[in-house]
Order: C-alpha cells, then structure tokens, then sequence
C-alpha cells in the first residue's frame, strides 16, 4: 500500500526568538508532529516539512501536488503568508486533499478562507487545566481515546462564540478551568476535501508531546486522507452538446464557445 503523503507546516517563528518555546520544540513544533505521527505509524507516511521561510513558504506547486493531508500551524505570523499560497491550498482542498489546522492556526489564511468567516475567538494565556470531551464517540478520530476525556495540565483557554460555520461533525467540546467551553475538533467537507480542526497545541506547553494529542493527530491525519480527487473543481467547463452523455439536439443560441470554461 503507498504512503500517505503528508505535509507539516509550521511558520517556524517562535522556536527561533522565544526561549521558553524554543526549550521546548528546539527543532521546531513541526518536527515533534512529525515525531508523533512516525511514533505511531512508522511505515504509513511520508512526511514533508514546509516553513514560512521558505521559498513559496515552502507550498509550491509541486509540493502541494504531491500532498495528500496537509497539517497547519501557525501563530504570530499570519499576515506573511501570501494570497497567492492561499490560493493554492484552497484549490488543492476542494480537489481533495486534506487539511488539519491545529490551534492558533484557526487565523490562518486558508482556514478562514475555507471557512468564509471571521474564525474569531475568545481567549485567556494562564496556564489553566483543560478538559476536552469526547462528544462523538464513534468518530474515527477519537479513536483509542480512554474514557472519552483528555485532560491538559497547562494550556490557554480558547472560549466561545467561535466564529466559524457549524461544522458538518462536531468530536471534542472542551471545559476550561475557568468555566469557558470551547468547540475543540470540528469537521467540515469543502468541496471533495476533508478538514478538522483541533484547537490544543499552545507553543509555551508541551502539548504536542502528550500522547493523547498525539493520537488525535495520528487519527485525523488517516480521517482527512483523499477520498478521490477532482481536477477540474476549480474550473466551470462547458460541454458542448454533441459531447453530452445521451445525444441531444442543441436549442437556442449560445453566446459561449464550444469548451469555454469559468462562466458558470
């Protein structure tokens, strides 16, 4: 069975200037996501790593068309990644490739983007514990999740209204404690793409080496892959009639050419 081809982005900012982070991802928190899902299926992946700094942030064409399920995250840095990437992901999505977002990144360009909404949140940095529920137990993504509960020592709170789309399937609602909830692991199908997002993963813990989090990136990475991919879902192609499955006899006159594409 080939390997399902994943891309990890990560601005790969704070790891460089702030200390605490970087004490604890000090090669960045994309190579302890990689460390995770390597952890758990060490033969079914083939993982990339692409950073803000890269050339094209390290998306180009080629990379993209070689990526099945693309990880995100990013805090600080936001406004630096360029329209045309965006423009890319956001294709590369709605043909089918997966897209997991991961924290802060619910401001990230291409989450809103695919969103359509403002993605804002509520939020507090104060090291308080957090419980996430599992509240649909017969999603794959939670599997292997004991009790139906993780719990995080240390973590910022993220708290409602979230501004997104009700998603298409809800898995985790989280408790603060300081009394917020919060919708942790929502699903959305956009276009012949899959994306989840899931909220833990602040830079100033060490949550992406917890094994539950791990787990859940683990599952959601086999969740979001590609089930079947459509190239012409950005176009609007035109068929003309004596190309139309049963044989028609054309009516009217039509101000477009035979094969034109991007009207409709």
């Amino acid at each position: 069975m080939p390997k399902l081809r994943v891309t990890i982005w990560n601005e790969f900012v704070h790891e460089k200037k702030n200390a605490t982070v970087k004490s604890i991802y000090p090669d960045g928190i994309h190579a302890v996501i990689a460390e995770g899902l390597k952890e758990l299926g060490a033969d079914e992946f083939e993982i990339t790593i692409a950073t803000l700094d890269m050339p094209e942030h390290g998306l180009t064409e080629e990379v993209l068309a070689s990526t099945d399920v693309l990880i995100w995250w990013g805090h600080c840095a936001h406004g630096q990644v360029e329209d045309v990437i965006v423009d890319r992901v956001q294709a590369r999505v709605l043909q089918g490739m997966g897209f997991i977002v991961l924290h802060s990144g619910h401001f990230a360009k291409p989450f809103k983007r695919l969103m359509g909404t403002s993605c804002a949140l509520k939020w507090r940095e104060a090291g308080e514990k957090e419980r996430l529920w599992v509240c649909n137990p017969g999603h794959p993504i939670a599997a292997g999740i004991e009790d139906g509960v993780i719990e995080l020592d240390q973590t910022e709170m993220y708290g409602e209204p979230f501004g997104i789309p009700a998603p298409d399937e809800q898995v985790f609602i989280s408790w603060f404690e300081g009394g917020e909830v919060f919708r942790s692991g929502n699903c959305w199908i956009r276009g012949n793409g899959k994306i989840f997002y899931f909220r833990p993963g602040h830079e100033t813990y060490p949550i992406y080496h917890n094994t539950t989090i791990r787990r859940v990136i683990y599952n959601a990475v086999k969740w979001a892959a590609p089930q079947g991919w459509w190239e012409g879902v950005m176009k609007a192609p035109n068929v003309p009639a004596d190309k139309a499955p049963e044989p028609i006899k054309a009516k009217g006159k039509s101000i477009h050419e035979a094969g034109q594409e991007g009207f409709h």
